[in-house]
């Protein structure tokens, strides 16, 4: 491939995607060129309009609800589907053929991903599609758009960065790896969405970032999308008399977002209309918590606005005889947002958790605790020595400190265009840190919480080319492999699990190693799982390091991964002795090769991507 023209970055969210670009012939050092495309997009049926964002949703008509030409798209003549905003207009009003939260569920460790499951309460009558598809088609959308737009430089001829959480396991981010290529992506890369965050900051800054930042600061960036919550401390560095960004921490994955805000509102709203001796069947509710979606958005965006109207499609004469009509105030968003989603509790509170029932509805595994700033508290308690041993760290380290104190914080995510929101996480935080005796974080301003993720991945791209400033820091966990010991069975009692590092903390981006110190037996012919386990906190594990023993919240578990080892040439059932070889990819992906210690045969290892459902 010839040299790119642009560096393209894709939000790949929840709710929303994104697409930006920076022109890499037109840029020089930290001084970049560059813009956000408007995506051409279906808002009502046989009308096409451009928009910045392209709503993450995906609607499946009837045969007989639309006539020819309504689907049509500057680039196709005919589909049966549609994507963006008229899929989230019109799913409002038939909520059984709306393919909403496909990042969420391509995520899901206990579906198939690859299996045709959404939307996930739909009738047999409605056709559905997987997780892995409905991305597939959004990034799709995307790569046709920006066709349409710049036939002068193809998209598969461009640098692209697409953003995925970084709380994202293995197996999340190969699935994303896997949609992209599908949608037609040749040369691809993926980003944490925090890290992305902070380079638009970086970028818009013009230079200025390095009068904003000082040597020590530790960046707390905090995003809260439509699914999920997302945290990532970077320290700031000098080394050689330059300023550097060094990534020493993520939160765990938390399906908490605008989407449990928008459900807590709607069941809100449900039981005022009980009251009212209207009841809403689940239909209704599907299309309630679409309309509280809207109407909090309206609410949180414009202070004078102090009510928005709530209508509730009928679903024939039997039940009311039409629209149910309500409405939602702006005291109630707050106040529920506010106390549900970001009360005020000290540093020591951590998030609840319950024992779940042995049989639940098929369903997203949404967070058990919707308070954010208490899974703010959680993560911040357990890295409170991360930059202990970070070479070059010029902050203050307080042996006496219970959690790890930032000094600036960058907000980022649509939950935060709230001002309100943002001034209750910052004042908790605050409280925190005043109670320990340290300085107040600062609040790091000028964040698009709409588009500074896509025009960070673009700028990211820029940066891997040799310019501007990049965040270093390399894997956000380290990643173990459990190993039973052999040992004779004992009635009651289950052998001990072992912990084998594959992967150690940090593990830079286009690295790999040998596990030389350890040989594996997989059988040919028939697929071998091994248990994934992953920490955030182990930092002095090095490859090989073999655990007896872990505190229960230093090792979580993350999946599975397997091996298919084909017969060719060797008995069925014969046992082939192997190592193991991790790839730190340059995509942002972890890579497992199981490598044959007599002869040249290998293997690729798989994070296992269908859950339990099997």
């Amino acid at each position: 491939m010839s040299d790119p023209r642009y560096s393209i970055g894709i939000d790949l969210g929840t709710t929303h995607c994104a697409l930006a670009y920076v022109d890499i012939a037109a840029s020089e050092g930290e001084t970049t060129r560059y813009g956000v495309l408007d995506i051409p997009q279906l808002t009502a049926p046989g009308s096409v309009e451009s928009l910045p964002l392209l709503p993450s949703f995906l609607y499946l008509p009837h045969a007989s609800e639309l006539v020819p030409g309504d689907l049509t798209l500057p680039w196709v003549a005919d589909q049966d589907f549609a994507v963006g905003e008229l899929a989230r207009t019109r799913g409002a009003l038939t909520p059984i053929r709306l393919v909403a939260s496909a990042k969420s569920w391509l995520c899901h460790p206990g579906v198939d991903r690859r299996a045709a499951i959404l939307p996930h309460d739909a009738p047999p009558e409605v056709a559905r599609i997987s997780p892995l598809e409905a991305s597939t088609r959004y990034l799709a959308h995307l790569r046709q758009a920006w066709d349409a737009a710049h036939p002068e430089a193809p998209f598969d001829q461009q640098d692209v960065t697409v953003t995925i959480p970084a709380s994202f396991d293995p197996a999340a981010r190969e699935l994303t790896a896997e949609a992209a290529r599908a949608a037609g992506y040749t040369a691809l890369t993926l980003l944490e969405e925090p890290q992305a965050a902070l380079y638009n900051w970086i970028q818009t800054s013009a230079g200025r970032w390095r009068k904003d930042v000082k040597p020590g600061d530790i960046i707390l960036v905090i995003d809260v999308g439509g699914g999920t919550s997302d945290f990532s401390l970077i320290a700031v560095l000098e080394r050689g008399g330059q300023l550097e960004l060094h990534r020493v921490a993520v939160g765990d994955h938390i399906l908490l977002g605008g989407d449990n805000m928008d459900l807590t509102l709607a069941h809100g709203v449900a039981r005022k209309l009980a009251a009212e001796g209207k009841q809403l069947d689940p239909w209704q509710m599907r299309a309630l918590n679409h309309a509280c979606r809207t109407a909090k958005e309206s609410l949180l965006s414009d202070a004078a606005l102090e009510t928005q109207a709530i209508v509730v499609p009928s679903r024939g004469a039997k039940l009311i005889g039409g629209a149910i009509r309500t409405e939602l105030t702006q005291a109630e968003v707050r106040a529920t947002l506010l106390e549900g989603f970001f009360p005020q509790v000290d540093a020591a509170t951590r998030p609840a958790s319950r024992t779940r029932s042995g049989l639940t509805q098929l369903g997203l595994p949404y967070a058990q605790d919707a308070g954010v700033t208490r899974h703010l508290a959680a993560l911040l308690g357990r890295q409170a020595g991360a930059t202990a041993e970070l070479e070059g760290f010029a902050g203050k380290l307080d042996a006496e400190a219970s959690f790890l104190h930032p000094t600036a914080v960058l907000f980022n995510g649509g939950v935060f265009k709230s001002g309100v929101l943002t001034e209750r996480t910052l004042a908790t935080l605050n409280g925190w840190l005043a109670a320990e005796n340290a300085e107040p974080a600062r609040m790091l301003a000028g964040a698009d919480m709409d588009l500074a993720v896509a025009r960070g991945a673009a700028y990211y791209g820029y940066v891997r080319r040799g310019q501007g400033v990049r965040i270093r820091g390399g894997t956000a966990r380290a990643y173990y492999v459990a190993i039973e010991s052999a040992m004779p069975a004992i009635p009651g009692f289950e052998p001990p699990v072992q912990a084998l590092c594959i992967a150690p903390f940090g593990m830079e981006e286009g690295t790999d190693a040998d596990l030389l110190t350890q040989e594996f037996g997989l059988v040919v012919g028939e697929p071998v799982h091994l248990r994934l386990l992953g920490s955030s906190v182990r930092r002095q594990d090095q490859l090989g390091t073999l655990l007896d023993f872990w505190q229960p919240e230093e090792l979580q578990a993350l999946g599975e991964i397997q091996a298919t080892l084909p017969a060719e040439g060797r008995q069925a059932g014969e046992v082939v002795q192997v190592k193991l070889r991790a790839v730190a990819t340059d995509t942002g992906t972890l890579e497992l090769t199981a490598v044959a210690t007599q002869g040249n045969e290998r293997w690729k290892v798989e994070f296992d991507v269908r859950g339990n459902s099997d």
